[in-house]
């Protein structure tokens, strides 16, 4: 089995760097929803290895343990996948989904040489967690501008590196995901995905047993995906199919032994609720963040984590359905105009100086356009 280039022609001016062919995990395929987006609007190649990198991880382990140099130790691990840039780029690009990943970086033995500009995407860095990334973050002192999913983590990310950090948020396929029209009809009754209360689901399970009551939740244990694609176009059809959509602090309920301490941060669940345009409740506290990207009315209804009494609370909502459309065409109206991935593709490519393609252009105006059936003109003060 060989290692992997998609496009691979002299015109793609961004190359990426993705272990689409590596890992399977559910939670990777908005990353891989992210990087199809982004060779939708520019020209890029995919460079995707497919040897595993347990014996890498391994050596680079042992080597930093004895000779306490983490660059000594990502020179001299065994890493089985190999490319070589054959021409120049202008910008060189990957997501990690945490710092770990980076042991794929020198996978591309010319990547800094040849591309004018590097940028990185880490999701997941919670700050309690930094210190025993500390070795690992200063291997990351070649890039242009990081960009972090977690916002509380940037200062002390940027004092590690010594490179400009960012928060960038998640977002969707914010068309895939709009409803065909804000009253199509909702069988889902309430979704709830992912970290969960057991109170809450509880209560939610004794309803659906009762009838007449569509309760959505995951039951695997196993969680991995074969076709991150057809996952994603599932979930955005269950989003716009759903009248309720919990979403609570990523971490809210997180194993101690986790040590993600009490950190607030945004998680994918309601970037996806909104998109769909569900009406969003739960616990999403109210940061700088939150505050900023969701600021329109009751783009999250909260409830309390445990909400034994989450029927009732539906029942009160359900009486208010002039309020209740109200929350459906702003959520859907704002992701449109502010959560779709063309948004933060703009966002990398103007931190590092990098024109945007007329494919984003186009994709904005798609995306205002679309916007303009679901609200008055009057709710599109965010129109960029």
């Amino acid at each position: 089995m060989n290692n992997h280039i998609i496009n691979n022609t002299q015109n793609s001016r961004i190359a990426i760097l993705s272990e689409r062919e590596l890992n399977d995990h559910v939670a990777s395929c908005c990353i891989y929803e992210f990087e199809d987006a982004i060779a939708k609007y520019d020209r890029v190649d995919f460079f995707t290895p497919k040897y595993s990198y347990q014996s890498a991880h391994r050596n680079f382990k042992w080597v930093k343990k004895f000779s306490r140099s983490p660059q000594l130790a990502n020179r001299v691990k065994f890493d089985r996948n190999s490319f070589t840039l054959e021409h120049d780029y202008e910008l060189f690009f990957m997501v990690l989904d945490n710092p770990s990943k980076f042991i794929a970086l020198n996978s591309i033995k010319n990547w800094r040489q040849k591309c004018q500009k590097a940028v990185c995407y880490i999701i997941e860095i919670w700050e309690t967690q930094i210190p025993q990334w500390k070795p690992i973050l200063e291997l990351f002192k070649d890039f242009d501008h990081i960009f972090l999913g977690h916002a509380s983590s940037i200062k002390a990310v940027e004092e590690i590196t010594g490179v400009p950090c960012s928060y960038l948020p998640f977002a969707t396929d914010a068309i895939k995901f709009s409803p065909n029209s804000i009253d199509s009809p909702r069988g889902i009754d309430v979704t709830n995905i992912g970290r969960r209360s057991v109170v809450t689901h509880q209560a939610l399970l004794e309803r659906m047993e009762e009838g007449d009551f569509f309760y959505y939740y995951d039951t695997p244990r196993d969680f991995y995906i074969q076709k991150p694609q057809e996952h994603r176009t599932l979930l955005a059809n269950v989003a716009k199919n759903s009248r309720y959509w919990i979403t609570n602090n990523p971490n809210f309920n997180a194993d101690p032994r986790e040590k993600k301490g009490l950190q607030k941060e945004l998680g994918y669940r309601i970037f996806e609720g909104t998109a769909g345009g569900a009406v969003a409740i739960g616990n999403q506290t109210a940061t700088e963040e939150f505050k900023k990207h969701f600021d329109w009315e009751d783009a999250v209804i909260t409830i309390p984590a445990d909400a034994a009494d989450i029927i009732d609370i539906i029942a009160q909502l359900d009486t208010q359905s002039d309020r209740l459309e109200k929350i459906r065409r702003h959520n859907v109206t704002n992701s449109l105009l502010r959560h779709d991935w063309v948004y933060r593709w703009r966002q990398i490519l103007e931190s590092v100086g990098l024109e945007v393609t007329l494919e984003v252009i186009l994709r904005e105006a798609q995306l205002r356009e679309r916007a303009e059936r679901f609200t008055p003109s009057r709710v599109l003060s965010h129109a960029a």
